[in-house]
């Protein structure tokens, strides 16, 4: 019975990118603890395992990439929490925020000012939130340093 719930509960969509087509598979939003903190407590914490970001980063995995430079890229979030939900993430392999060394301030600044700069040119103006989730308890799902940008609706406080 579990199993047939957790079936009705899902929505499955087709992402078509190109010629490759995949399936992308998502909990209902809104469900207290729901899809990204289940990641974040089974989600490996480093390693020598490529993640998706680094994936999407050297290109063999595709993504709706909306900025790139050499130290940062910002695409749209597969799984959006908000009308407007992208990530931008650091090309340099930074597994949590609080693993950044001081030679990542520079890095670090870059980060904030491509995500207001492309938070003003998707619209935003009226605010948008940035998160940053980092480990296990803060619901860090993948461990390559990102940023989220949410808007285009009111959000709530407190966030969770």
């Amino acid at each position: 019975m579990a199993a047939v719930i957790a079936w009705a509960a899902l929505r499955v969509t087709r992402r078509v990118t190109g010629a490759a087509v995949r399936l992308q598979v998502r909990g209902v939003s809104g469900v207290p603890g729901g899809d990204e903190v289940f990641k974040a407590q089974q989600a490996a914490p480093g390693g020598a395992a490529p993640t998706i970001f680094s994936r999407i980063i050297d290109k063999s995995i595709p993504a709706d990439i909306l900025y790139e430079d050499q130290q940062c890229l910002v695409f749209r979030d597969v799984a959006p929490q908000a009308p407007v939900h992208l990530l931008v993430i650091p090309k340099k392999p930074i597994p949590r925020i609080s693993q950044a060394e001081e030679q990542d301030k520079q890095l670090l600044g870059h980060l904030l000012l491509v995500a207001a700069q492309t938070a003003k040119a998707e619209g935003l103006g009226d605010g948008y939130r940035l998160v940053i989730n980092d480990g296990k308890l803060g619901a860090q799902s993948v461990y390559h340093l990102h940023l989220h940008i949410l808007g285009g609706r009111q959000l709530q406080w407190p966030p969770g």
